[in-house]
């Protein structure tokens, strides 16, 4: 199986519950997480995105995906009723990034944030990079 990263904002708590979210749902373990502010997303991510922790990168395939595009290539991965939402591929990206980009910007006002970095579980930890 091929390594797939999710990079997030580990201070955001939106993201946090995202992460948290996810973990549930990928029955089949495919999904792997790094905070952007880690060491795999230091060795494994352009400069701008490190800089930008508005902005949530998968890396799938050695491929790298940003925004919405992100969220639609992690849905398709999961698998199951999830797939349903690649649909949403069909909506031009400009758009899509632009109501990503408004919740993004936002996130913090409304969810709040943490000091910390989310810590994983016992159980969740070999599905982490730090």
């Amino acid at each position: 199986m091929d390594l797939t990263i999710i990079f997030f904002d580990g201070h955001c708590l939106l993201c946090s519950r995202i992460v948290a979210l996810l973990l549930s749902i990928d029955k089949n373990k495919k999904l792997t997480f790094s905070p952007l502010q880690g060491k795999t997303a230091k060795a494994k991510l352009p400069q701008e995105l490190l800089a930008d922790l508005n902005t949530m990168a998968y890396l799938k395939n050695s491929k790298l995906y940003t925004k919405s595009d992100a969220v639609l290539e992690i849905s398709k991965t999961i698998g199951g009723i999830f797939t349903l939402f690649y649909i949403f591929k069909l909506i031009p990206r400009f758009i899509r990034d632009a109501i990503y980009d408004f919740i993004s910007k936002n996130r913090i006002q409304w969810f709040g944030q943490s000091e910390s970095c989310r810590m994983p579980s016992e159980e969740e930890r070999a599905r982490f990079h730090d």
